[in-house]
């Protein structure tokens, strides 16, 4: 999916919203995306490559750049976000999720070729248990106790579709030509609803009275904190400058579109992480430059 596809999905979803307003119900098509065609993206997703040690280097460099900075966030939010629970959740839930799936996948084949795809792909992989793990926690945990947001947790259909897909990837089990096309089609509705998703809850955001110091602070540490502690841990490995050029470019990515989801879920200021979202989106675009400099400088790539 090209860049200007991703665009024009999102564009759709929000002259849909603007046209129609009160006849759509953006929930119940979240609830539709979440608990269905998500999971069917997952399991599609995670059984597209067999299973391997290369495969699994990339996300653990991910995990452990992506851990140092949620501790780093977590202090920073206790002053930041003193009187405000909400944002702080969202702040948690958020500032660390990129858009690895429809922006990282395409962006690494435009930098790197095709042979990026099982990395990225790997790389998504982490992000989706990030999400479906500590961002639903974060945007839960306002309403619920520990126990009962471990609970909401294992709720989501996502977290069984990826232990399933990954014994069916490790027993080498194979689906029929039929069922392989419907997982395929149900994959690429996933992606694109999702879209159609942002561009709904877009189309509510109000500029004038929009969340500015949530979506700033988001982008300070998606942005700016994340990359350079990333870049870290990067260097400090010693991997191959391929894997590592890959790793960096996903921890650069924008914020997920997928943070908007289970806002909505758990109504956490979904308007608000929209407009994080976006401000993230503009941003990623004017530091795109530096990005590729970066990679240049820093991995020969």
């Amino acid at each position: 999916m090209s860049v200007a596809t991703i665009y024009l999905f999102i564009i759709i979803g929000f002259v849909f919203k603007r046209t129609f307003r009160d006849d759509v119900n953006e929930r119940t098509i979240v609830l539709l995306n979440l608990y269905f065609l998500q999971p069917i993206l997952i399991f599609w997703g995670l059984t597209r490559a067999p299973l391997s040690f290369e495969l699994l280097i990339s996300p653990i460099i991910y995990f452990i750049a992506i851990f140092i900075v949620l501790g780093i966030a977590y202090l920073y939010s206790l002053r930041a976000f003193k009187n405000e629970i909400q944002d702080k959740s969202i702040f948690m839930a958020s500032s660390l999720v990129g858009n690895t799936g429809n922006l990282g996948i395409p962006l690494g084949i435009a930098l790197f070729g095709l042979e990026s795809v099982p990395f990225t792909s790997a790389l998504n992989i982490a992000n989706i248990f990030y999400i479906y793990i500590f961002s639903v926690y974060f945007f839960a945990g306002e309403k619920f106790n520990f126990t009962n947001s471990l609970k909401e947790i294992f709720k989501i259909p996502a977290i069984w579709f990826t232990f399933f897909a990954l014994l069916f990837n490790y027993f080498d089990f194979h689906m029929s030509a039929d069922f392989e096309k419907v997982f395929t089609m149900g994959a690429y509705t996933a992606i694109v609803m999702q879209l159609v998703i942002f561009g709904i809850f877009m189309s509510q955001v109000k500029i004038r009275s929009a969340n500015w110091n949530l979506a700033l602070n988001i982008s300070l540490f998606k942005h700016f904190v994340l990359p350079v502690v990333g870049l870290f841990v990067i260097l400090f490995f010693d991997l191959p400058a391929f894997v590592g050029a890959i790793i960096f470019m996903e921890l650069f990515v924008p914020l997920a579109v997928n943070n908007v989801n289970i806002a909505s879920l758990y109504k956490c200021k979904p308007i608000d992480t929209t407009f994080s979202v976006l401000i993230s989106s503009f941003i990623f675009i004017f530091l795109m430059y530096v990005y590729i400099v970066s990679i240049e400088m820093f991995f020969g790539l």
